[in-house]
């Protein structure tokens, strides 16, 4: 299984860029992995929010399962999270994108197109601190699916 995350912009903040570098690096041992960066709109306006969602779109492969961060999406715990790995990996999808819109939003396009949505927390994160999170709690489901102990 291939698992995309997909975010509009680079992460600045060095030490939370390096935390998601690590557990990039981490995850390569369940599943092949990558980070794309999409180009961040400079304005903040509904064009620019239409053109990043664009860009999202198109970093999005055909036939890959999309989970978009979402207010509205639904909150797992770790177990179930990891729950719901194990069905991709066990259902044979081949990749899974990761989705985290920006500051503005994304698109109705960009709803559409989720599969499934996922709300990290009712706590409201930074969308580089949410970066860090679902990396990180997407490398705890793998885990938890393999039994290792780094989830306790």
């Amino acid at each position: 299984m291939k698992l995309r995350f997909i975010w509009p912009g680079k992460t600045r903040d060095e030490r939370l860029r390096s935390l998601i570098e690590e557990y990039v690096k981490r995850l390569a041992r369940f599943a092949r992995c990558e980070v794309v960066e999409v180009k961040e709109s400079r304005t903040r306006d509904a064009a620019a929010v239409s053109k990043e969602s664009l860009r999202i779109l198109e970093a999005i492969s055909d036939g890959c399962v999309a989970v978009l961060l979402d207010l509205n999406g639904r909150e797992w715990s770790s177990k179930e999270l990891a729950h719901q790995v194990q069905r991709w990996e066990q259902n044979g999808i081949k990749e899974i994108a990761i989705v985290i819109g920006g500051p503005e939003g994304i698109s109705s396009e960009v709803q559409s197109r989720a599969n499934l949505r996922w709300r990290l927390s009712r706590l409201t994160l930074t969308h580089e601190l949410a970066r860090v999170l679902a990396v990180e709690q997407i490398y705890r489901a793998g885990t938890i699916v393999r039994g290792e102990p780094y989830h306790k």
